[in-house]
């Protein structure tokens, strides 16, 4: 019998995963979908072809008719406290949990703990990629846990939600959210080579369309993307961040905390997370990642916005 598939999360990652599992997931019953605000749930229905998805008030109800469960949450707090919601249900022995939050590995390998516990499988599938790859269907999905349970998943990554997968099976689960830890201060640090880039070549005299088309010729790609973004305004013009800058230092903070907990240091993330606090001085919750760019203008002499 094929499974029912329960989707809870839908921010700027969870909206267009969730459309991709609905066009090419190959789901026999419609995915149901839940959220925080039960209008968002309602907004991204009406946008999914008819009969293919059912909203559910709570997250009891999504999880009770429910065989596989994603969730993909913004932050640690909030997914463990989905956890304990869902561990307050008697019926979730049997079932699979798969987590696509971006958290710490410690949080992570506690929530393997916890749905062992209840009699339930669980995986860890975070994911790398920008919101308009998740629209896509093309992110990197990182999968860790038993590889039994990995299995059941692999069927809704790469070719529905992702073009490839990066397979830790039979690891702790936590590897697959230290691995999206690590390598997102590789895009934190992408972002502050481009701002600390652009703002040189302007007040330099190099010209900031100049360096743009050296780093279109040698690095196509997330680097000319960001780049694009930052000449545009598109830093600071956002109504809804594309990678909120409240996210961004939560990845920033537990990258932190692990290097001092393996004792190394990232001095990169040192610098870059000081500039996303004076984004958040400025935009608030609106800020966006990319308005380290305007952080680095400010403290430059330059207006953070271009």
């Amino acid at each position: 019998m094929a499974p029912q598939v329960a989707w809870i999360g839908l921010g700027n990652m969870g909206r267009g995963m969730c459309k991709n599992l609905v066009a090419k997931g190959q789901l026999e019953k419609p995915l149901i979908i839940s959220n925080r605000t039960l209008q968002r749930a309602q907004d991204l229905q009406a946008t999914l072809p008819l009969n293919k998805s059912t909203v559910a008030n709570s997250i009891p109800d999504a999880v009770s008719d429910a065989d596989i469960v994603f969730t993909c949450l913004g932050d640690d707090a909030a997914i463990s406290k989905t956890v304990d919601t869902f561990c307050q249900s008697p019926n979730i022995k049997g079932k699979l949990f798969v987590d696509c939050s971006t958290v710490h590995p410690d949080t992570t390998n506690q929530l393997a703990s916890i749905f062992s516990s209840h009699g339930a499988e669980f995986v860890a599938c975070p994911v790398f990629g920008a919101p308009a790859m998740a629209e896509a269907g093309q992110l990197v999905c990182v999968l860790a846990g038993p590889a039994a349970s990995v299995k059941k998943v692999l069927p809704y990554c790469k070719g529905v939600m992702g073009r490839a997968n990066i397979d830790f099976s039979d690891q702790p689960h936590g590897k697959a959210t230290l691995l999206k830890i690590i390598g997102n201060t590789f895009i934190l640090n992408m972002v502050e080579t481009l701002s600390e880039g652009h703002t040189i070549a302007e007040k330099s005299g190099l010209g900031n369309d100049n360096l743009h088309q050296f780093i279109e010729t040698m690095f196509p790609g997330p680097y000319t993307a960001y780049s694009g973004r930052m000449m545009g305004g598109d830093y600071y013009k956002r109504e809804e961040p594309l990678f909120g800058v409240d996210l961004a230092r939560k990845d920033a903070k537990h990258a932190l905390d692990l290097a001092k907990a393996s004792g190394t240091a990232m001095k990169d993330v040192e610098v870059a997370d000081g500039h996303l606090a004076d984004v958040q001085k400025h935009m608030g919750s609106k800020g966006d990642i990319a308005g380290i760019y305007g952080a680095v203008r400010q403290e430059s002499g330059l207006k953070f916005e271009n």
